[in-house]
């Protein structure tokens, strides 16, 4: 069955958009300062389709072989830059390349996999499921709802189900399914109340509860903030207290609300990002590793690659010719 719907800011859209696995749309990011454009990744609307902007309340919802089963189940690395999914695993399994870590998975469950994240899949043959795709706008709306919903997307993550509860789930995605295919009286309120229940009981599962942290409201809005500013700024290596003066609030209220929210400091979060970013362009790009520390605000090769060491346990060019990948001649440290 196919389900090919979306949802706007002003109300349904019918377009056909039709999968094109074979379509590559090399996104170039630029880095600052720097001004250079690299291509690391593919980056989509939706897999296989040219990048365009996204509506403030998209939501689409598909089949899973709908992509999948064209592409002999494998979907390639790639990257939103704006939507996050949630994919229910009704039967099969396989595995999920999320940046530079392999998650295995069988059915039931779900998958969920955060906006601007690499990722790519290796589906067992006849894997049976649905994806749905939401706004990062509209996601962030809905997990402003209740600050508990904050850590479901804060990593890539696979959520095992029980028999009972996956088919609760797939009665949520066919309930979003039947709205998404008519513009009937209160369907953005039939669809969010199906999305949040969707997301609850991805929370209530595995290590959701025991991850859960006691942060406020008001904390959590702020790491929230916080986390949108690091996104923006991550490749300017600026001090935290600059980060907390533009935030409109103490350094020490930030480091309190970050270690009863995150779980971590601004400051970690702010290294994350940047090794994120590095670790990607090491995989999927062909810099060399001192254009990948300018990239990410390194202007001193050397310090970057005693960085990187730090954090992941070995230098950017063994980290990069483990994969397969050896730096380029002249690359730096």
């Amino acid at each position: 069955m196919r389900a090919l719907l979306a949802m706007a800011d002003d109300g349904l859209l019918n377009a056909q958009a039709r999968p094109c696995p074979g379509l590559p749309d090399m996104m170039g990011m630029e880095y600052g300062r720097f001004n250079m454009t690299v291509s690391p990744v593919p980056s989509f609307y939706l897999y296989g389709e040219p990048q365009r902007n996204v509506g403030e309340g998209f939501v689409h919802v598909e089949s899973l072989d709908d992509r999948s089963r064209p592409s002999e189940w494998t979907i390639r690395p790639h990257v939103h830059r704006d939507l996050n999914h949630i994919i229910l695993i009704a039967k099969g399994g396989g595995a999920m390349l999320a940046e530079s870590t392999q998650v295995r998975f069988m059915a039931p469950c779900l998958l969920l996999i955060p906006a601007r994240v690499v990722h790519g899949f290796d589906w067992h043959q006849e894997s049976e499921g649905h994806v749905t795709t939401i706004a990062d706008t509209y996601l962030r709306h809905l997990i402003d709802r209740d600050s508990d919903l904050t850590p479901l997307f804060e990593t890539p993550r696979a959520v095992s189900l029980a028999q009972s509860d996956t088919a609760a789930a797939g009665q949520l995605i066919e309930r979003m399914a039947r709205e998404l295919g008519w513009a009937g009286r209160g369907q953005k309120a039939a669809i969010e109340a199906a999305l949040l229940q969707l997301m609850v009981l991805a929370l209530r599962h595995g290590d959701m509860v025991a991850g859960q942290r006691p942060g406020t409201e008001k904390q959590a809005a702020l790491v929230a903030r916080l986390r949108e500013r690091v996104e923006q700024r991550f490749r300017y290596r600026e001090p935290m207290a600059s980060h907390a003066q533009a935030l409109g609030t103490s350094l020490t209220a930030l480091r309190q609300a970050c270690a009863c929210v995150a779980g971590t400091s601004p400051g970690q979060m702010l290294d994350d990002r940047a090794l994120l970013e590095a670790r990607r362009l090491l995989l999927y790009s062909q810099l060399s590793v001192a254009q990948i520390g300018y990239a990410i605000g390194f202007e001193d090769p050397g310090y970057f690659s005693r960085f990187f060491t730090r954090h992941i346990g070995c230098p950017p060019r063994t980290y990069r010719a483990r994969r397969g990948e050896p730096d380029r001649a002249g690359g730096g440290a």
